[in-house]
């Protein structure tokens, strides 16, 4: 019985660009003006060394941070501001994917109708180089001032949709010429147990932009946390992690200077668990690795020692996950919060931690942050309405 088609070396390529903060749909076209200038310059660039068959937007490229920094009203920031997957921001995203013939990974936030309406997720998706959109995921963990919903938020309804394997949260695309691609994004890589799973259900790269690493510094380490981690998955589940950061960005529509939030360190990391890749610019900048897939492959089916998810143990840890820590379904039947009242979600998690010995309380506890909004406009729907506004 012959195995599959081999698959070549190739160039895969991390973007990091400069992000306008969105206060309508439109303003996207200024992201993609953008994005488009940068996956020319990046092939011009990289493709006279090796074929580039994976492009990898950061996370905030399109749509920013606006709903996560100014609090905005979850359901008019679904409907006014994000995309849907089809659409016109997707279909000229398509048309760079044909003309260069690779594959384009996106992250953006998007409506996702025939799940929920009037929600919006944060989206991963893979465009093909016959300009086909053949991938979608969502974000399955959010830091805490992240607005948008989950899987995990709408669970029963998620479930029904998708049913309740690896699958339905953690999909796989599998691919003839550049491998099997999963995505997660940001947060999610915070959690062993996402990049376990992908790896489980068989990818071999995975893409995870953006981390804000000014506030995960491990001391004088260039990339912090985030490089530390992403080194961990790859050399714990022996995949390659392509990790773009995202770059400055103008935190409102009509801000006068970019801030770096991200901080740049893109990188690309071997299933060894070695960066290959790293730019320590996030301002328009790239970063490009070579892919050796059959080298992963060779590695995962003859190496005996560090090749660690061949001998795991799973009857040893079904049992940790048996009592919920964060409760599920909390957006299925009432429109999500704002940031104060999911500060008490999360602080009620932390109290289960304490009831059932996760978590030892401090001998004496400062009392715990609380959200303080931007100052200016008491409700933040006003600020969509002079976003908005072109002469606002």
């Amino acid at each position: 019985m012959s195995g599959p088609e081999p698959v070549a070396p190739y160039m895969a390529v991390g973007l990091s660009t400069i992000v306008h903060g969105i206060g309508a749909r439109r303003h996207i076209t200024r992201n993609l003006d953008t994005i488009e200038d940068a996956i020319h310059a990046a092939v011009s660039t990289i493709g006279i060394n090796m074929p580039v068959k994976l492009i990898a937007l950061a996370e905030g490229a399109l749509t920013g941070f606006t709903d996560e920094i100014f609090d905005l009203p979850h359901v008019r920031a679904a409907r006014d501001l994000f995309i849907d997957i089809p659409g016109p921001e997707t279909d000229r995203l398509a048309a760079l994917a044909r003309h260069y013939g690779t594959y384009l990974v996106v992250q953006c936030k998007a409506r996702w109708p025939e799940i929920v309406p009037d929600r919006y997720f944060n989206v991963l998706f893979v465009i093909s180089p016959d300009g086909e959109i053949v991938h979608r995921a969502a974000k399955n963990h959010v830091w805490c001032r992240e607005r948008s919903c989950t899987p995990h938020d709408v669970y029963d309804r998620w479930v029904e949709v998708f049913g309740d394997g690896i699958d339905a949260f953690y999909p796989v695309l599998r691919t003839p010429d550049i491998g099997n691609i999963g995505t997660i994004c940001c947060s999610d890589g915070e959690y062993p147990e996402a990049v376990r799973a992908l790896a489980l259900n068989g990818a071999e790269v995975v893409y995870r932009p953006s981390e804000a690493v000014p506030m995960t510094q491990a001391g004088p380490d260039p990339g912090g946390t985030w490089l530390l981690q992403n080194r961990a998955h790859a050399h714990f589940n022996s995949l390659y992690m392509v990790c773009p950061n995202v770059g400055p960005v103008y935190v409102t529509p009509d801000a006068r200077h970019p801030y770096d939030i991200g901080g740049g360190h893109s990188h690309i990391v071997d299933h060894l668990g070695a960066v290959i890749g790293h730019t320590v610019s996030g301002a328009n900048s790239f970063v490009a690795g070579i892919v050796d897939i059959e080298a992963l492959r060779r590695f995962r089916v003859m190496n005996l020692n560090s090749n660690w998810l061949k001998d795991l143990r799973t009857e040893l840890f079904r049992r940790m996950y048996d009592d919920p820590v964060h409760p599920a379904n909390l957006w299925l039947d009432r429109d999500p919060t704002g940031h104060a009242d999911v500060d008490e979600i999360y602080r009620a998690n932390i109290g289960r931690l304490i009831d059932r010995g996760s978590y030892t309380p401090p001998a004496h506890a400062s009392p715990g942050a609380r959200y303080i909004p931007p100052p200016g406009d008491d409700d933040p729907a006003t600020l969509l309405d002079r976003w908005a506004d072109p002469d606002g």
